[in-house]
């Protein structure tokens, strides 16, 4: 067997141990209370985690450039800005 294959193998038998484990605690003993409160929590707290770090995320990321067309049709405008004004400067005064 490939070493992938025995990590596979391990994983599995560990998940259904603890599924038979965890079973076990909900249906037969007297911490199955608690243990529900405590799987409901970490699950809120997995799920509203993964929420407010999207939610950083998104606050902090900086705003994507401008597209290029965008910058493209600026500098036109300046551009001609730039040589409408040379040509004021270069024509005869009367």
């Amino acid at each position: 067997m490939g070493r992938d294959q025995v990590v596979g193998a391990l994983l599995m038998v560990l998940s259904v141990a603890v599924i038979i484990v965890y079973g076990w605690m909900v249906f037969f003993t007297e911490w199955s209370i608690l243990l529900l409160q405590i799987t409901g929590f970490i699950a809120v707290l997995g799920v509203f985690g993964i929420l407010a770090w999207i939610g950083y995320t998104l606050a902090t990321t900086p705003p994507p450039p401008k597209p290029i067309e965008e910058i493209e049709k600026e500098l036109e405008k300046e551009l001609k800005d730039l040589e409408s004004r040379s040509a004021e400067e270069t024509a005869p005064k009367e």
